[in-house]
C-alpha cells in the first residue's frame, strides 16, 4: 500500500469565512449619536417621534378638477431630550435676549419631492406638488 499524502490545495477542501459588514454597521449606527445626542435601536416608546401616514384627498381650491387621494406621511412624537433655558450674560445695561433655550422637536429629516396630476374640466391639467416625508428626527427647534 502507498501511504496517503497530506491534501494539496487543489484536493477540492474549500474554507469559506463569510464576515457580514452590515451587523458591524447596524451595531456602530445604533450606538452612535446623531446631532450630538444618543439614539437607541431598540426604542419600544409608541409616542416616539416617528413617520405616520394618513390619506389625503387633494382638490383644486378654484378649478372644477377631479379630486385624487394621495398617501401622505407627517412626523409625530415627543423628543426624549431634555428641553432647557440657561440665563445668558451681558455687558450691555439692556439684555435683548436674557436666556438661550434648548428644546427639540419631532421634525421631517428627509423628504422627497412628489406631484399629482389633476385632470380638469376642458381636458386641462393641473399638477399639484408636496413633500412626502421619508424619515423624522428630533431637532433642535428654532
Amino acid at each position: 500500500m502507498r501511504p496517503s499524502a497530506p491534501p494539496s490545495p487543489s484536493s477540492g477542501l474549500v474554507l469559506l469565512l463569510v464576515v457580514c459588514p452590515l451587523l458591524v454597521v447596524v451595531h456602530a449606527s445604533s450606538s452612535k449619536a446623531e446631532n450630538g445626542h444618543s439614539t437607541h435601536l431598540g426604542d419600544t416608546d409608541p409616542d416616539r417621534c416617528m413617520r405616520h401616514h394618513f390619506v389625503e384627498t387633494i382638490t383644486h381650491p378654484i378649478y372644477k378638477c377631479n379630486s385624487k387621494m394621495v398617501l401622505l406621511a407627517r412626523c409625530e412624537g415627543h423628543c426624549s431630550h431634555t428641553s432647557r433655558s440657561d440665563p445668558l450674560i451681558s455687558f450691555s445695561s439692556v439684555l435683548k435676549q436674557p436666556f438661550k433655550s434648548t428644546c427639540f422637536c419631532c421634525r421631517p429629516h428627509t423628504s422627497k419631492l412628489k406631484a399629482v396630476r389633476l385632470r380638469c374640466a376642458g381636458g386641462t391639467r393641473i399638477t399639484a406638488t408636496y413633500r412626502y416625508i421619508l424619515a423624522c428626527n428630533c431637532e433642535e427647534c428654532s
